[in-house]
């Protein structure tokens, strides 16, 4: 990833040779010097300056200082307006935020390096986005990602169907590998953690305005050819009657869990209504998301749910939910058969908001046997899939579920997800390639150096072999303390290496 020629503005001088290494053009000035200030302030009130990179706030200072001096305030606010605007750190960004503009990009790593290196697989799409905005009216001084509108020539659906990752659901050849990737918006990330603060993670779920936020900036941030919405699956169960909590380091907890068959009869099946914060939230992020770039909206399967509602809470064993599963089949089939139209008439809803595609997470289906799913889970999760609304393409992921693969295609879905306990080859070969697949790199590997992490993601694209009808994702989602930089070298060389050839 270069700059492709652009001009890169900086009033720091050590810049240079890395900018024009990354195919910049740099228009470098001193911050002590006013002659060059002026000359600096003159070229980025030219529309040809499209990036500008902060290292240091003595040369904020300095910018703005010059300009007050001169009268050019105004002009400089207008033109930065339109331009991408890098920091090397807080410190720069928070003076520069002092002026009320706002930072386009701050590396997670440190020194000038980071921020050209960074900017440069950024800059065109920043300040395409950037310029677009402005055109329509929105004011970039200190905005979000959710303010942003881009232009649709036609029906977004025309765009976006034409999409890597979509055109990978439907099995048909793709000029590159699409990736995405499980919780690619997170704990891992800076500024997940800053948006989420001191929130209640419940509260985030429930704010639209946040959880497009977070959505949108997974997808800026890494490249990746998806949007998942930022969301839980847990708080479609609250309107049925569950007391819900996030306990810290303990996670969702439900107070009021299933413990008998009667619990089971008095639960309430309500609309798809109760769960307005997250279409919100889809009719918020779409318009801002690239027209190249789909959302996925997703739902915990019926199995997964039911586990939660009986366990109350993360098991080892699942000895709750098993034994009420073998010795109260008839309460259990029926709580099945609710979980399986709410969760249909969620995603349904999800449909209408315009959502591209669907995903149902089966997390804790693989701790069943073969004859259980087949008896207890096949028939209410094919419920699911055979109900959904036709179009758009559906993603049945499970994980520890290699000795189920053949049952969850059976049950439905265009794209069945494999986590990295299965060889991808094998797998998709028992599934006799009637369904695209996902997957499957181990989240572990993230940690590792990134030569090791390009290593892995070639041998996965190997295990594919070319074969149209693969996303690449990894096999679970991102683990809390991933480097993010690591995850955007995944990403990167999974474009890089997954051309077709």
């Amino acid at each position: 990833m270069d700059y492709n020629g652009l001009q890169v503005a900086t009033l720091d001088e050590s810049l240079s040779d890395a900018i024009a290494a990354r195919g910049g053009k740099p228009v470098v000035s001193r911050a002590d010097d006013t002659e060059s200030l002026d000359s600096f302030l003159e070229n980025l009130a030219r529309d040809d300056i499209a990036v500008l990179l902060l290292t240091e706030p003595e040369h904020v200072r300095a910018l703005f200082g010059r300009a007050s001096a001169t009268g050019r305030v105004e002009p400089l606010l207008d033109a930065v307006r339109q331009i991408a605007v890098g920091s090397a750190g807080p410190a720069c960004t928070k003076i520069w935020r002092n002026h009320h503009l706002s930072v386009d990009f701050e590396p997670d790593g440190t020194g000038g390096e980071a921020l050209v290196s960074g900017m440069a697989r950024l800059a065109a799409y920043l300040v395409n986005k950037k310029r677009t905005a402005v055109d329509s009216g929105v004011d970039t001084s200190h905005w979000q990602r959710i303010d942003m509108r881009w232009h649709f020539e036609s029906d977004p659906y025309g765009t976006r169907g034409e999409s890597a990752f979509l055109r990978a659901c439907r099995r048909e050849p793709t000029e590159y590998t699409p990736v995405w990737l499980l919780r690619q918006a997170g704990r891992y990330q800076r500024a997940y953690r800053e948006l989420k603060s001191d929130l209640d993670f419940l509260d985030m779920c429930k704010t639209p305005e946040l959880t497009a936020e977070i959505t949108l900036m997974a997808v800026e941030r890494l490249g990746v050819d998806a949007a998942i919405l930022f969301a839980d699956i847990l708080p479609l169960l609250q309107p049925m009657g569950f007391h819900l909590e996030y306990v810290k380091g303990q996670g969702p907890v439900i107070r009021n869990p299933i413990r008998s068959d009667r619990a089971v009869d008095q639960l309430e099946e309500e609309g798809p209504e109760s769960q307005h914060f997250v279409y919100e939230a889809i009719r918020m992020a779409l318009p801002a998301l690239p027209p190249h770039i789909p959302l996925i909206g997703f739902s915990g399967a019926p199995f997964t749910l039911a586990a939660y509602a009986i366990e109350g809470q993360s098991s080892r064993d699942f000895r709750r939910v098993k034994t009420f599963m073998y010795s109260e089949p008839r309460a259990w089939h029926a709580l099945m058969a609710k979980l399986a139209r709410t969760v249909t008439a969620y995603l349904n809803e999800q449909i209408e908001a315009g959502v591209h595609a669907v995903q149902l997470f089966d997390s804790w289906a693989g701790c069943l046997s073969p004859d259980d799913y087949r008896t207890f889970v096949l028939p209410h999760t094919g419920y699911v899939f055979s109900n959904l609304r036709p179009g758009v393409p559906s993603i049945h992921f499970g994980v520890c579920t290699g000795s189920l693969l053949d049952l969850m295609r059976e049950a439905g879905g265009e794209v069945i997800g494999l986590d990295w306990r299965v060889d991808l080859s094998e797998a998709w070969q028992d599934l006799e390639h009637e369904v695209a697949v996902q997957g499957n790199l181990d989240p572990m590997v993230l940690f590792s150096s990134p030569d090791v992490i390009r290593q892995h993601a070639a041998t996965v694209l190997h295990k594919a072999g070319g074969r149209p009808g693969h996303v690449f994702n990894l096999g679970h989602g991102i683990l809390p303390g991933t480097p993010e930089d690591h995850v955007i070298a995944l990403v990167d060389a999974v474009h890089e290496l997954g051309i077709a050839r």
